[in-house]
């Protein structure tokens, strides 16, 4: 976690001044009369403007929240009154909790769904003495301890398992979160700004966020002239593997897709699918057999190897990749990689470029989530 630690550290004291203008209309069509301090450059799934010192956040199509920092101002039509900044919040995913994390705003999370795979310790230690309360999974919420948080608001993931019919009659607002459905990966970290928005750190998600859009940006820029100089074929790549019977495999625009074109690599899955599909071996294996690279994200149980993937499907040693012992692997169980991965899109595209065109980056580089398998 070292490492983890030293990139936050770097995020927060190198973090860019600068600022994004301009607006989006907002879906209900409301006139607004000044510019937003937070403006939306990537993220597709909520806006923001100013109407009056009134934040007006749109998530989505359909929910809609008012801002103020005194009650006694007022909501438009249609929009859920929220006081800010707000000071106990309820998260229901890792992505939401890396928002937190980079805030350096711990101290606003009442309650978790659960704490597997999560490295931080800070966050552990409140689990531990109370601070932070564990509320249950997704479809099954202990509304008791909803309760005991107290939060004022809560973070949710309503596109997942849902089941939030318990803790909508406790009267809480819920708040959608929808980071995981962003196709950009500047565009999933783009929601550190939305946190920032209710709690009160506008400034510093800005702030957070330039440096992040800056680092990213300035390595893709030095990955495309690389490319284009040395007039390089780019290296193709595949992700996921087997698992009971069926390969899941992110879509062509999926963010994890993105990166991947960013890094210098062309993702083998071409099509318009989004989120992801469950594929049988030889479909796969069609499309996968020659590629380059195999990308590969799971909580083995031990030191994972090239024997351990060949264990779990026998197949596995017909690809390409596998051959040419060019797996790129991420062990979350060693590795916080939901926990802070999706507020930090510059340091997965480096680990990426750092194995596809390692003469691009330092001699010493040090991953930090993905490295080629042993």
């Amino acid at each position: 976690m070292k490492t983890i630690k030293w990139i936050l550290f770097v995020a927060l004291i190198c973090a860019c001044n600068e600022k994004n203008g301009g607006n989006k209309e907002t879906s209900t069509g409301l006139a607004v009369d000044t510019t937003a301090a937070i403006s939306v450059k990537y993220a597709t799934g909520f806006s923001v403007r100013d109407s009056a010192g009134v934040k007006l956040v749109d998530v989505g199509k359909n929910d809609h929240f008012a801002l103020v920092s005194d009650q006694e101002q007022t909501a438009p039509e249609g929009y859920t009154k929220v006081q800010v900044p707000i000071s106990r919040a309820i998260c229901m995913t890792a992505l939401q909790l890396s928002n937190f994390t980079i805030l350096q705003a711990h101290d606003i999370v009442a309650g978790l769904t659960g704490t597997k795979n999560l490295f931080n310790k800070d966050i552990l230690q409140r689990v531990n003495d109370g601070r932070i309360v564990k509320i249950g999974m997704e479809g099954n919420f202990d509304t008791e301890m909803v309760l005991a948080a107290n939060p004022d608001v809560i973070f949710i993931s309503p596109f997942k398992r849902g089941g939030y019919d318990a803790i909508t009659e406790t009267g809480i607002t819920l708040v959608p979160h929808l980071g995981f459905k962003e196709l950009h990966p500047l565009g999933q970290a783009e929601w550190i700004k939305f946190i920032g928005l209710f709690i009160g750190k506008e400034r510093e998600a800005n702030d957070i966020f330039s440096g992040i859009e800056k680092r990213y940006n300035t390595l893709k820029a030095r990955v495309d002239s690389f490319c284009s100089e040395n007039k390089l074929q780019r290296p193709t790549v595949i992700s996921g593997e087997m698992h009971y019977g069926t390969w899941h495999a992110v879509g062509g625009k999926n963010y994890l897709a993105q990166i991947f074109r960013d890094a210098g690599a062309d993702y083998v899955i071409k099509d318009e699918e989004t989120g992801g599909e469950n594929l049988e071996f030889e479909k796969m294996y069609a499309m996968a057999a020659n590629a380059d690279y195999w990308r590969i994200l799971n909580s083995y149980a031990g030191d994972f190897s090239y024997e351990a993937l060949k264990s779990s499907e026998p197949r596995n040693e017909l690809l390409k990749a596998f051959r040419e012992r060019k797996v790129i692997y991420c062990n979350m169980k060693k590795t916080a990689y939901y926990e802070i991965s999706p507020v930090l899109p510059d340091v997965l595209l480096k680990d990426f470029v750092a194995v596809f065109h390692p003469e691009i980056v330092e001699a010493d580089y040090q991953f930090t989530f993905y490295r080629l398998l042993k």
